[in-house]
């Protein structure tokens, strides 16, 4: 149900068609909510289908037409509604905690292999993440971006976004030092 508010969240920064929003989405909410190209696509046919957006269809030269989707005030309602209601608490699900967790009985390289990308995915994301950190500041300092902007909200995301992708890195590192230990001795 979160992905249908993460797309009506989305569209609190102006109107998009659906590919947009798939390209916006992935660095917008990439840290904190995911979906698939297909998922997103699905669920937005859902807001419209709800009445929670409204379409507008563009045709294009030499390109199929395509529809331009806005925030409406159910969808807004609904988006408020969602954003008032008290939040559940989240559980780490994690295939890489698993894999750790097995260390004991892995195969020591292959597992240091898996930590090791892991951490490169880690690094990549904190390194866009800080890029798009900076785009939103446009050079003015965090205080003076947060008394100013019209909208805050996805800054604060973003900031969560950096906090657990820099513990995420940390963690792998200290588990890659760990493994490497044990695999020398």
């Amino acid at each position: 149900m979160s992905l249908r508010f993460a797309l009506l969240a989305a569209l609190l920064e102006g109107d998009a068609s659906g590919y947009e929003l798939s390209k916006v989405f992935d660095v917008s909410s990439a840290h904190f909510w995911s979906g698939t190209p297909q998922q997103l696509y699905r669920e937005l046919d859902r807001l419209e289908r709800d009445g929670l957006v409204d379409v507008e269809v563009v045709p294009q030269e030499r390109r199929p037409t395509k529809k331009v989707l806005s925030l409406n005030e159910a969808g807004r309602a609904a988006l408020r509604a969602y954003a008032s209601a008290p939040a559940r608490a989240q559980a780490i699900r994690s295939d890489l905690m698993v894999k750790v967790q097995a260390a004991d009985v892995a195969d020591i390289d292959d597992l240091l292999a898996t930590v090791t990308q892991q951490a490169d995915e880690f690094r990549a994301k904190l390194r866009l993440f800080e890029r798009v950190r900076e785009r939103m500041l446009d050079g003015r300092d965090e205080e003076t971006y947060l008394r100013e902007s019209d909208r805050v909200g996805p800054f604060l995301t973003l900031e969560r976004g950096l906090a657990f992708e820099r513990e995420n890195l940390a963690w792998s590192e200290r588990v890659i030092a760990v493994l490497t230990a044990r695999r020398a001795r």
